[in-house]
Order: structure tokens, then C-alpha cells, then sequence
């Protein structure tokens, strides 16, 4: 079992920033993908971000130029830095990861007021 627990998010203006971090725990000997997804109220979940354990990112089109995906190793932990936010940016963030299966965080709530 893999668990993921979620840091950051709240609520911001738009324009502001906000940063996310994901740490996991448990069988973590081999974590491949990490990342961030969203889901707002009336809509699928969606990608936001993931990085692989190489490094190796791939952003939403939403995301690209405002948000950066990094990750530590050592700490097992993925981080999501978020600027220039947008109304419509806000959602329920979830923490991703896949060792062996998919997991998923609890999810941390982004609001961005206009």
C-alpha cells in the first residue's frame, strides 16, 4: 500500500500563487509516475501536471507557462507550484502516483476568487 498526503492549496485572487507537496509513504521502494490532477464541481477529473521518476514532465495546455512540476526523490515527495491563477483553476486537487497501481490522495481544496 502506498499512501499520499496532501499540503497547500486554499484560497487566493486571482493573479496570486499558491504551491501543493505530496508526500508518500508505505511501499515506495519504486515509485514511477507522480502528479497532479483536479476535478471542479460538475466535471471529470483531469491531468494538471506529472513527472516521471527521471524527471520527465507533461503538463495540461491549462497549465503550461503557470504551473511547474517538481519532484525529490529522497523525500518521496511531488510538489505542484502554481502562479498566475485563474478563477477557473479553481478545483479539489488530488496527488497521483502509480507503483504498480494507481493511488490517490484525499485531495486539497484550490480557490481562486475573481
Amino acid at each position: 500500500q502506498v499512501q499520499l498526503v496532501e499540503s497547500g492549496g486554499g484560497l487566493v485572487q486571482a493573479g496570486g500563487s499558491l504551491s501543493l507537496s505530496c508526500t508518500a509513504s508505505g511501499r515506495i521502494f519504486n515509485i514511477n509516475d507522480m502528479g497532479w490532477y483536479r476535478q471542479a464541481p460538475g466535471n471529470q477529473r483531469e491531468l494538471v501536471a506529472r513527472i516521471t521518476r527521471a524527471g520527465n514532465t507533461n503538463l495540461a495546455d491549462s497549465a503550461k507557462g503557470r504551473f511547474t512540476i517538481s519532484r525529490d526523490n529522497a523525500k518521496n515527495t511531488v510538489y505542484l507550484q502554481m502562479n498566475s491563477l485563474k478563477p477557473e483553476d479553481t478545483a479539489v486537487y488530488y496527488c497521483h502516483a502509480y507503483v504498480e497501481r494507481a493511488y490517490w490522495g484525499q485531495g486539497t481544496q484550490v480557490t481562486v476568487s475573481s
